[in-house]
């Protein structure tokens, strides 16, 4: 069997102005690293927290709840504030974005930049990104057709807890929308399920703050960071965080 090396937080330090980063559900850090360079050749440090139980077995990843994982966003972005950071934006990809949405909500933040953000997901659905996350896993460790088989049924009993509390989180942070008053920019991909556009749509209508901005991009799927637009992504989403009069 091969064991898998984990993906690990990072942290690319630039200018004075920070960036919070915040990955996708059953992904990992490495999404963000093109973007992170990209803001950090641009002047900007760049923080991204590895949600507990992500890029670890998908056993070990269904024992951490979305309690843990917001208490890791709470960490970085407290990571920053302890380096001395001021001013700090956050983006998030997909269920990050679902937390830079709460990050708006709750914290001192100066900007929030969203992509493709579901504004609602069943437990049904995270689980079938589990399911999908699992299975690829097993095949990098070397596991034969049978077991993986084997172990997915065992997976397919473990109790789905932490993923009706994702669906309730997700349910949360929505009906509170009206209470983010930071500058927001919402992405999302035309080529992704038609349920991101209606959701950036929705998020657009219902934040508070009247400096919002939102847009699609013709070739992007889910993952806006490594698509086909990623040079149309980085550069508006710099565009975005240089034009926040508030850093200066």
């Amino acid at each position: 069997m091969m064991k898998l090396v984990p993906p690990k937080p990072f942290f690319y330090k630039g200018g004075e102005k920070a960036v919070l980063l915040l990955h996708s559900f059953t992904s990992n850090t490495n999404d963000m690293k093109k973007l992170a360079k990209y803001l950090q050749e641009n002047n900007y440090s760049c923080y991204a927290p590895l949600y507990s139980g992500h890029g670890l077995t998908p056993e070990e990843l269904l024992t951490y709840r979305p309690s843990d994982w917001w208490q890791d966003v709470l960490n970085g972005y407290q990571l920053l504030k302890d380096e001395g950071f001021e001013k700090i934006a956050v983006i998030g990809l997909s269920l990050g974005g679902v937390f830079a949405l709460k990050v708006g909500q709750e914290l001192e933040i100066n900007g929030v930049v969203t992509m493709s953000v579901p504004i609602h997901r069943e437990a049904t659905f995270l689980q079938k990104r589990v399911f999908h996350y699992a299975k690829g896993y097993k095949q990098l460790e070397g596991k034969n057709e049978e077991q993986i088989n084997l172990e997915m049924i065992h997976l397919q009993n473990m109790p789905i807890d932490s993923l009706n509390e994702f669906q309730q989180l997700i349910d949360l942070t929505m009906n509170k929308l009206a209470l983010l008053n930071s500058p927001i920019r919402i992405l999302y991909g035309e080529l992704d399920e038609p349920l991101y556009k209606e959701s950036a749509e929705v998020i657009f209508q219902s934040v508070a703050t009247n400096r919002k901005t939102m847009k699609g991009y013709p070739n992007s799927k889910h993952l806006m960071t490594l698509g086909t637009d990623i040079n149309d992504v980085n550069k508006d989403i710099l565009t975005f965080l240089n034009d926040l009069t508030w850093w200066f």
